[in-house]
């Protein structure tokens, strides 16, 4: 008797394929779209740095309990001096409890970490705010931070990641690549910062 073998459909690989690495289909265009953007040159201010400029890194995103929050405590653990804030969050807050579980695979721990909503942020000259996703480098223009004071985190990561999308209530397994991720880009920004002798880092 042949014996049947298990063939995941195309369909179904492409979905797992989609929920791993980018979260959602949705995270997977914004990311094609934000990468045309940058080929085509019209990212050009957000992802050029001065490095003796930067005084204090700010990590923003929409709640400051995922993203920016391991953004920040992978910076701090690097030497630089850091903050961080949500575009749309209640400050307080802890971290989210899947990047609390996240965060120890890659040698950090978020459960000290408290949001900060951008109402409760005040902006310091020599601040970098990095955004995970290029409308949120449009609000903060919009909301009065300088162009020049912007920066696309994920233009630091390998693979080059233009947008992070937010894991924010998907899986387990696209936290850890949302991670990955965002420890690529701040390591590969330290590294420039430090080579720029950025006055941001502390050792």
């Amino acid at each position: 008797m042949e014996k049947l073998v298990y063939s995941p459909s195309l369909s179904g690989r492409l979905a797992s394929l989609i929920d791993v690495g980018f979260g959602t289909f949705r995270g997977f265009v914004r990311l094609v779209l934000g990468e045309l953007e940058f080929l085509g040159g019209r990212l050009g201010p957000f992802v050029q740095i001065r490095p003796k400029a930067v005084k204090r890194l700010v990590f923003v995103c929409l709640g400051n309990i995922n993203r920016s929050a391991f953004g920040h405590v992978v910076a701090e653990g690097m030497g630089a001096r850091v903050a961080s804030l949500g575009l749309s969050t209640t400050t307080g807050a802890p971290a989210f409890e899947k990047a609390v579980a996240a965060a120890p695979v890659y040698g950090f721990d978020l459960t000290a970490h408290r949001a900060t909503n951008f109402t409760d942020f005040k902006y310091q000259p020599g601040d970098l705010l990095l955004a995970m996703e290029v409308r949120h480098a449009h609000e903060l223009i919009r909301r009065g931070i300088p162009a020049d004071a912007i920066a696309l985190l994920g233009h630091w990561s390998r693979p080059h990641r233009i947008h992070i999308h937010d894991p924010h209530l998907h899986t387990d397994q696209y936290f850890r690549t949302c991670f990955a991720i965002i420890h690529s880009a701040v390591a590969n920004l330290i590294e420039e910062l430090r080579e720029g002798e950025s006055p941001c880092l502390t050792r």
